[in-house]
């Protein structure tokens, strides 16, 4: 073989490091598959075949049994190119929602804190007013007053409640 050839070769991946890489990367693929909850496993894309080795990969104990049955997964995933994929691509899809909602949810943790302290209350408040125009505002403004005259709990836990309902409210 030319030296160009074997350029050629390496740049399109087919080198022996891309081969490892490619393994490592489906292998982390199997791993995560017996890490996720069985209600996020039902929603992929898979032969029974492939659920049944996934099944049994989740089922091992011990820990390096567990460990050749997670390369063995990984093997058996090679063969299902098309549903790896899928499952991949699968799997991104509830990562990107799962990192919206868990942003989203500090956002309003982060408002509802604003509005608890007296000093960023009035700005909060600004903001919230623009965000969410069908809240009660004198109704937010009274429970952040009993959280900041007597650090109330109930109060600022109930300022969260109608936060996240008027979110879900704007989402639909």
């Amino acid at each position: 073989m030319h030296r160009h050839e074997e350029e050629e070769i390496r740049s399109l991946g087919r080198g022996r490091t891309a081969k490892k890489r490619e393994a490592k990367t489906i292998e982390e693929l199997a791993h995560r598959l017996t890490e996720i909850t069985a209600s996020e496993l039902g929603k992929l894309p898979k032969s029974p075949e492939l659920s049944k080795e996934i099944e049994l990969a989740r089922s091992t104990k011990g820990k390096s049994s567990r460990k050749r049955q997670i390369k063995h997964l990984a093997g058996i995933l090679r063969g299902y190119e098309e549903q790896r994929l899928a499952i991949e691509a699968a799997l991104d899809g509830q990562s990107v929602i799962q990192r919206q909602e868990a942003l989203a949810f500090h956002h309003l943790e982060e408002l509802r804190d604003r509005l608890c302290v007296a000093d960023t209350f009035e700005a909060a408040l600004t903001e919230v007013r623009t965000l969410y125009p069908h809240l009660d505002a004198g109704k937010l403004t009274r429970l952040a007053g009993s959280v900041h005259e007597h650090n109330d709990k109930k109060a600022a836990r109930e300022i969260f409640r109608r936060l996240r309902k008027e979110e879900e409210i704007n989402d639909e």
